[in-house]
């Protein structure tokens, strides 16, 4: 596995760019680490966490830029998820693109590396 995701607000995002680094969400911040989920688990996440809310990007990160600050932890139904503790540098993310939400709540989800 080379990529990894994260869903992050639009603004949020903004932000980071300026700063030339991610910190992490509210979310990120209590649980202690920054959360990623793989191609095969965004549609998941997306369902449990971002349901109906729009205004949101998906950052691509490259995994190996990442280096052992990444961490695979069981999380939602045991799967191993991928969580980074630490701030994510820019020069790690590999793409950044809109997250389109439907009408129902849900939202597209693009066509992904892994």
């Amino acid at each position: 596995m080379r990529t990894i995701y994260k869903i992050c607000d639009a603004a949020a995002w903004r932000g980071a760019e300026q700063a030339g680094r991610y910190g992490g969400s509210a979310d990120d911040a209590r649980d202690g680490f920054i959360h990623f989920s793989t191609a095969p688990q965004l549609a998941g996440t997306l369902a449990k966490h971002y349901a109906g809310q729009t205004g949101l990007k998906l950052i691509a990160v490259d995994v190996e830029a990442l280096g052992d600050r990444l961490r695979w932890e069981p999380s939602r139904g045991g799967e191993l998820f991928p969580h980074l503790y630490g701030e994510l540098a820019l020069s790690a993310v590999t793409g950044v693109q809109d997250l389109v939400a439907r009408p129902d709540g849900s939202h597209v989800v693009p066509e992904l590396a892994s």
